[in-house]
């Protein structure tokens, strides 16, 4: 198959969706890869580097998309990069469907197969694409909101630590999930006091289990949230609903109760935000100020360390663009029910059920848009 990895065109988007370990993995099964030249260049690989890993490095991403049968990327295509789409293409990204109709329209016109690669699930039921990110996302956010606490940077001038008979910053941690866990432990080595919300008593209790110092746990409520929520000086929203809009757990007047130079990171924004006062911003330009406080809402964090994510994604994505490159689509998605629930339009149809009943489409089963077996239907 010939698998192509073009250039990401969002604002501040810094990975490339394989590395050249991966793209060797697949040269040496047979599989040609084509990569367009530059793709690799904000996460420290060179074009030189893809060559040798067996690559065919192209000038740009028309010929990159014209040649390709599977095109991989990190963010969807932009508008620019819709007339590039066809019939026969296959396309793997982070989609972000539920809040992009542009993106919508554009893929059901052309009638191609598009994966979200959010959406990809293992035999577990867990998501092995998303995970690398979710994980380096919850790394980070804590230093963020640490970083934007500063005087300096707009913020209250508040140590997350605290210092020797003076009390420690508090974070508010909603959702922990696989980005709350992480944030979790890493406010908790700074020394803050952290309170996770969820509503999922199971996951509370498995984060209780790891005996982090200073993280607290809460059961998810409307009353809740807002108490500890207004009284937090970093409020982190981790909260996601795969192929949905993700819910506004904290409304605008309890973001206006938070005291001023606050700071809040709404992690999934991308789909949304969990926060009502939240907007999408860039690497470029991260921050806005709502009620006075700081909102860090950066669709991409895991782009502000390229280097890193690039590999951890790279990692995650090969054993599924190999499983379809050397079964083909239809007898891949035969084998791995997980990947199959990735498809979200197929052939001009919304085949991802939640998706379709997210932004109000029709929805199809995949079987009935695919040639696949009856054990898939």
């Amino acid at each position: 198959m010939r698998i192509g990895v073009v250039r990401e065109v969002a604002a501040g988007e810094s990975r490339v969706a394989l590395a050249p370990p991966a793209v060797h993995e697949l040269c040496r099964a047979g599989h040609r890869v084509l990569v367009e030249s530059g793709a690799g260049v904000a996460s420290g690989i060179s074009d030189a580097e893809y060559a040798a890993a067996g690559a065919r490095v192209l000038e740009d991403a028309a010929r990159v998309y014209g040649e390709a049968e599977l095109v991989v990327k990190v963010q969807g295509p932009g508008a620019g990069e819709y007339a590039h789409l066809r019939e026969d293409l296959i396309l793997m990204a982070f989609l972000s469907l539920p809040v992009d109709p542009g993106l919508m329209r554009a893929l059901l016109g052309c009638r191609c197969v598009a994966f979200a690669m959010e959406a990809i699930r293992d035999a577990r039921g867990r998501l092995p694409v998303l995970t690398p990110m979710s994980e380096i996302a919850g790394r980070l956010v804590p230093q963020i909101g640490a970083h934007y606490l500063q005087r300096q940077s707009g913020g209250r001038g508040i140590l997350l630590g605290g210092a020797t008979g003076v009390r420690p910053g508090r974070v508010v941690i909603l959702g922990s999930g696989i980005v709350g866990t992480a944030a979790a432990r890493v406010a908790s080595g700074l020394g803050a006091e952290t309170v996770v919300v969820d509503r999922d008593l199971d996951r509370l209790r498995a984060l209780e289990a790891l005996r982090l110092r200073g993280v607290t746990t809460l059961a998810s409520s409307q009353l809740a949230i807002r108490e500890v929520a207004s009284e937090a000086d970093l409020l982190i929203g981790a909260v996601l609903v795969v192929s949905s809009r993700t819910p506004a757990l904290v409304d605008a007047e309890t973001v206006g109760l938070m005291r001023e130079g606050s700071v809040i990171v709404d992690v999934d924004v991308d789909y949304g935000g969990c926060i009502e006062t939240s907007r999408p911003t860039t690497l470029e330009d991260p921050t806005f100020v709502e009620r006075g406080v700081i909102h860090y809402c950066v669709r991409n964090v895991p782009a502000a360390v390229p280097v890193t994510s690039t590999r951890a994604l790279s990692n995650a994505l090969l054993p599924h663009v190999r499983r379809i490159a050397s079964l083909g689509l239809t007898d891949a998605l035969n084998a791995d029910e997980g990947l199959r629930q990735g498809v979200a339009v197929a052939e001009g149809r919304v085949v991802d059920p939640v998706l379709a009943r997210s932004t109000g489409m029709e929805y199809h089963p995949i079987s009935s848009v695919l040639p696949l077996h009856a054990e898939a239907r």
